[in-house]
Order: structure tokens, then sequence, then C-alpha cells
């Protein structure tokens, strides 16, 4: 995706609570991301959901933590950055934290069920989107994702640069 970060390792290595993970570190310090690099983050965090549709036709509990994510991600968009055409430029919902904590203690609902409703319509839009482009990418990239998939098979951790050549 062009405006995610780059991969820095992929591995199917457990740790903790993660069965795997996707690891992507930006190349420079950032303070504003745009549109384009939220639906592509999107978009990126549905692969391996998208991949477990794919290859083996159903989906497993593996991805939560990537759906969870991304439906925050999508949820913000709409109702923290304004990134809504039909809701416009808003913040939806005042949060009320206690910052010496970094603990969220509640927020206020300065909105209506229609335009709860209506969030919702706009999260589900912005996922199924960036589920539509997991999808076509990764099956026009079927032979890739079977090499990457085979790769971590035998070496269970493949490295920034090892997965960008997958791509040559």
């Amino acid at each position: 995706m062009p405006n995610c970060d780059p991969i820095h390792k992929v591995s199917v290595v457990s740790r903790g609570l993660a069965l795997g993970y996707t690891w992507s570190l930006p190349q420079e310090d950032r303070k504003l991301y745009s549109e384009a690099k939220f639906q592509d983050d999107i978009a990126q965090l549905l692969a391996g959901f998208v991949a477990e549709k794919i290859v083996f036709g159903q989906v497993t509990t593996g991805a939560q933590n990537d759906l969870k994510r991304a439906t925050k991600m999508a949820r913000d968009m709409v109702m923290v950055y304004g990134m809504s055409e039909k809701l416009g430029p808003v913040v939806l919902g005042e949060k009320e934290e206690l910052i010496f904590l970094g603990r969220e203690i509640h927020e206020e609902r300065n909105y209506s069920e229609e335009i709860a409703a209506e969030i919702d319509k706009e999260v589900s839009t912005i996922i199924t989107q960036a589920q539509k482009v997991a999808t076509e990418i990764l099956r026009k990239k079927r032979k890739i994702l079977d090499k990457i998939a085979d790769k971590l098979v035998h070496e269970e951790t493949i490295e920034g640069p090892e997965f960008d050549k997958l791509f040559a």
C-alpha cells in the first residue's frame, strides 16, 4: 500500500496474546496523518483476515486485534478527524481523560441516535472499502502471498529486506 509504513518484520512466532504479527516502522516521525494513510493502514490491517478467506474459505479468531485496530481507526476518522463526507468536519463525542493516568473516564455523547446510526454506517463503509482493496490486491498478488506463507511456515520470521525481495 503506497501510504503504509514499510514492513520491518513479519512473524508467525507466538508472543504473548499474539499468534503472529506484522511490524511496520515509519521512516520518519509523523505528526499529521492523511485520510489516504488511514485508508491504506486499514486495508493492511484487514489483509490477514482477507488472506484467510481467500486461502481457506473461512476466517479464524487470529485477526481479532487487527479488526479491533481497524475499526477504531475508522471510527476515529469519522468521529475525531472529520473524515466523513456525510457527517462533515465535526468532532462527535467528547472524551474527558485523566491525563496523569492516561485513562479515559467518560465520553460525552453529544449526538443523536440518528447520528449514531450514521457513524456506524460510515465506519462500516470505510471498513468494507478497505476490505475490497485488500481482497483485490491479495487476489492479484496470490503467488507472492503463497511465497510469503511458505517462507513463514519454514522460517517463522521474515525481516523487512527479505520481505521486500519477495516482491521483486
